[in-house]
């Protein structure tokens, strides 16, 4: 039985791409697909999803509304919560659960927002 398959025909446009070329189509297209999904989450962002994320990364339920109030506050909605917690973790070498009793208690939020400056 044969195969009717248009393979060689839609491959023709990369056929002659090294693989470090075709890597990089690769990344290049992908980064195509993904932009629109993480543009349409940055505008598209509630509080209370933000809080399911805070929940899911183990933050307790009391911190979560004051997270999230500081998040918004401070235009870092768009970043995610999660994000922000997570990037503060990271930058202060703690815990998650650590970096979200701080901003919590209100202390870390001059860094946090230091470190999505510049769009990062």
């Amino acid at each position: 039985m044969r195969r009717d398959d248009d393979f060689a025909v839609r491959r023709k446009h990369i056929a002659d791409l090294s693989d470090k070329e075709l890597y990089d189509r690769f990344w290049e297209l992908t980064d195509k697909v993904v932009d629109p999904l993480l543009d349409l989450g940055r505008k598209n962002t509630t509080p209370s999803v933000e809080r399911a994320v805070l929940l899911r990364m183990g933050v307790s339920s009391l911190e979560t509304q004051s997270i999230v109030e500081g998040c918004m506050d401070r235009g870092l909605m768009g970043k995610g919560a999660g994000h922000v917690v997570y990037k503060l973790s990271k930058a202060k070498d703690i815990s998650i659960k650590e970096a979200a009793t701080m901003l919590a208690e209100g202390k870390g939020w001059d860094e946090a927002v230091e470190l999505f400056k510049g769009g990062k």
